[in-house]
Order: structure tokens, then sequence, then C-alpha cells
């Protein structure tokens, strides 16, 4: 890998690392600003605002009829949110999960998992494909600010992160956080830039397609504000807040990320076979997992922590022995398949029914 590559991913990932916290941060406080209330800007602005990168890279690489990173970047980063930041966070301290994220977020990512598969059999996404992926976060983000203020209406309370919230006011701090918002995103808009770029150059270098380089470099590089929110939910003792941010942003990526550069691509975005068959199932057992672990006490224990890093590497392993025609992705993938899938799927079965005995 040249030195000029490097610097274009090295930079790359610094601009949307920033970029994302800074663009929270202006939209947020612009929000909270105007009055709306605080519930509705955690749930909406913050929560999707992690997703920022995802958001840049994919719409830019769709832009650029580079169908194949623009997917990858989305599936990639849906992996990398469960299986290693949610599976690192268990591993640091065992995470609680809310009731309602088991009942309703968990089931809405897995049908949004669907969807995109579904939606993806023709080997492309167009414009239509990418409006119906979009009017549903559209109408997700309704149902989360509608259900916001009954809850409010109730009495319950709900608190963003004071760093999100500015008690000062007037014609100079509005004009402040837009600054922020537009730096955001400019910072966005050439981290995505360059990101693109040296992963392109990348591909050509190592031989490696477009596809292995948007589910791996690129997905790690984008998912590195859910990381960092995540791992520091968890080390403060907000565990819940920890998994939410992960199922949110997951959402986000599969309905707002995937419709938007379908929206804007100037032609159909194509998707790679290796995708439709491997990579898309993949992404579906990994969110249809997340129900029965869960559900088991209501968290993620370390156990479970370790086996989604297990899973993380096993599947990392055979992107990059499948891309280099090393045989051993083949052993590897019939290991995972009839040995280890089926000896967790019984124990999650397992331990799914004796809490569900347990509660009963």
């Amino acid at each position: 890998m040249s030195l000029t590559i490097a610097l274009y991913l090295i930079a790359g990932f610094i601009l949307l690392v920033i970029g994302a916290e800074v663009l929270v941060r202006g939209a947020a406080r612009l929000a909270a600003g105007f009055g709306i209330s605080p519930l509705i800007v955690g749930l909406t602005v913050v929560a999707f605002g992690t997703s920022a990168p995802e958001m840049a890279v994919s719409t830019q690489s769709a832009f650029n009829a580079q169908g194949d990173i623009a997917i990858g970047n989305v599936v990639g980063s849906n992996l990398f949110n469960v299986l290693l930041i949610l599976g690192l966070c268990a591993v640091i301290a065992p995470l609680v999960v809310s009731k309602r994220l088991v009942i309703v977020d968990v089931p809405l990512m897995i049908l949004a998992s669907l969807l995109a598969w579904f939606l993806g059999f023709d080997g492309q996404y167009d414009r239509l494909d990418g409006a119906i992926l979009f009017g549903c976060i559209v109408a997700y983000t309704g149902y989360l600010v509608v259900s916001s203020i009954r809850a409010k209406q109730r009495g319950e309370a709900v608190e963003v992160d004071d760093e999100y919230l500015d008690g000062s006011s007037g014609k100079f701090t509005t004009l402040k956080h837009l600054a922020f918002i537009i730096v955001g995103l400019v910072m966005l808009v050439g981290g995505s830039t360059l990101l693109v770029n040296g992963s392109v150059s990348l591909a050509k270098a190592l031989g490696m397609s477009e596809l292995v380089i948007g589910l791996t470099i690129v997905a790690v590089g984008t998912s590195l504000p859910e990381l960092a929110t995540s791992l520091i939910a968890a080390i403060k003792g907000e565990r819940d807040m920890a998994v939410g941010n992960i199922v949110g942003s997951n959402l986000f990526n599969l309905l707002a990320v995937l419709g938007l550069a379908g929206l804007v691509s100037p032609i159909p975005i194509n998707i790679s076979p290796a995708a439709i068959t491997f990579d898309y199932p993949v992404m579906i057992v990994v969110a249809a997992a997340c129900l029965p672990i869960f559900y088991t006490g209501w968290k993620i224990s370390r156990w479970e922590g370790l086996l989604f890093l297990g899973y993380y590497a096993a599947y990392t392993c055979y992107l990059i022995f499948n891309a280099q025609g090393n045989p051993a992705a083949h052993s590897l993938l019939e290991i995972t398949l009839w040995y280890l899938t089926p000896l967790t799927l019984a124990i999650l079965l397992f331990t799914s029914v004796r809490a569900w005995r347990l509660q009963a």
C-alpha cells in the first residue's frame, strides 16, 4: 500500500469522525434551542447522527457509480456494529437491554434487513427502491416523535446527554450552531471523498474487489462514531444507551443510507451477486440472533459478547481468505455453517426457553 493511499484513508477516517461529532453537536443544540423536546432530539438527531459517515460515503459512492462500496459499507457497518461493537461492549460490562428494543426496534431491524435484501433480488437498487426505503425511515422517525411526545405527556422523563444541550440563546448562538452543522457537513463530504478514493485505489492495489473493501475497511472507518459512542456509554454505565445506539444506527443505515443512495444515484446501483447470496443473509441472521440473545435476562452477557466477537473474526477471515483464493475460506465456511452455528442455535434456544420459564 503506497503512502498516498494510506494518507487518503487516514485523512478520510479523521474527517468523518470529527465531522460526525461536529454535525451532531450543532444539530442537537440547534433543535434544543428552538424548543424541541430533548427526548426527541436524543431519539432522532443524536441517534442518527452517528450514522452520518455511512450516509456520506454510500451517497458519494452511489453518485460515482461505485455500487459495491455503497452496499458493502452499509452491510459491513451493520455487521461491525452488532458483532464487534456490541461484543466488545458486553465483554467490558454486561449490557442492559430495554424491553422496548426487543418488542419494537429489533423486529423492525430484522424487517428492514429483509426488505433491503428483497428489493435487491433483481441485482440493483433503482430510484423506486430508494424511495421505498427512505419512506420507511421517514415513517419510523415519525413514529419515534409521536411515541416520544406521548411518553412525555405521561410524565416519562428521558434526558439527552448534557454535552448535547446548550443553555445559551440568541441570534449569535443560533448562527454558531448553524456554523457547526455546515462545518460538519463539509468535513463529512471531504472525508467521504478521500475515503472512497483511497478505498478504490487500495482495492486495485491489493487485487481485491470493491465489495470486500467496503465490507471491511470502509465499514470499520464509518462505524468509528458508533464504536466511540457505545464504548463510552458502556464504560460510564449507560449500558442501555450502548445497545440502543447500535440498533438505531443499523435501522438508519438500511433505510436512510441505502434509500438516499438509491435516490441520488444517476443510474441504478448494481448489487454484487456475492452480496445477495452471502453478505445480506449473514446480516439478516445476525439481526435475527439479537432477539434470543437480548431476550435472555434482558441483557447481553460477557459470553454472548465473546460469541459476537468470534463470529465477526470468522466472517472477516472468510472475506480475506476468499478474496485471496485461499482454500481455507471453504473450510472455515463449512466449520461455521455445519458445526458452530447449530451449536450456537442450540445454546440460544436452551437459554431462551429457560429465560421464558423464569419470567412466566
